[in-house]
């Protein structure tokens, strides 16, 4: 019984309170509209996408960030896949690398899918250039005993986006696209 009368309590609350707050919410910002005009929105707006691009720039420039994949593609012509599961990663920290990224080994059908999860305590050959919309960073890295694999970062800095391809000696490149944050 104490629960019904909970129940109807809460129902009752929400009917009559939930169009009152949604009325004060609609009328706050359009006092907030007519108070501010135009070109002053326009401004915010500009100068809150100028600081994005320069965190992103910070970030690129510190060789310390986290590069998270959205989705994955064999290069040139494979199905692109998208990846859902948050702890696949790269991780660029004080010029040492950590992968965990799926992958696509093989030159020819059949391909097979591995897991690049390993680390490098060193990185040869980083090159970061700065291009037209964002940031190149590419390094050349040993994973797994003798093989080669070359990563190369295209970041663009106005909108946080990435791709990283992954390429060695023995098989097609793999492209990720994902976005690149600061480590916590």
């Amino acid at each position: 019984m104490k629960r019904l009368h909970f129940f109807i309590l809460c129902i009752l609350f929400c009917t009559y309170c939930g169009p009152y707050t949604t009325k004060v919410s609609a009328q706050t910002h359009q006092k907030y509209l007519e108070s501010t005009t135009h070109e002053e929105r326009a401004a915010r707006r500009a100068a809150r996408l100028e600081e994005f691009e320069k965190y992103i720039d910070s970030l690129v420039l510190s060789h310390n960030f986290e590069f998270n994949p959205q989705s994955m593609q064999q290069l040139p012509a494979g199905t692109m896949r998208l990846i859902s599961n948050a702890l696949y990663n790269v991780t660029l920290w004080r010029g040492t690398m950590d992968v965990c990224l799926p992958y696509i080994a093989g030159f020819t059908p059949p391909y097979r899918y591995v897991l690049l999860n390993t680390g490098s305590p060193s990185l040869n050959d980083m090159k970061v250039q700065q291009t037209e919309g964002g940031w190149v960073v590419s390094f050349k890295t040993n994973l797994y005993a003798s093989m080669i694999y070359t990563f190369t970062f295209e970041i663009s800095s106005r909108y946080g986006g990435a791709n990283l391809t992954i390429s060695n000696n023995w098989y097609s490149p793999v492209q990720y696209s994902g976005t690149i944050t600061k480590i916590y």
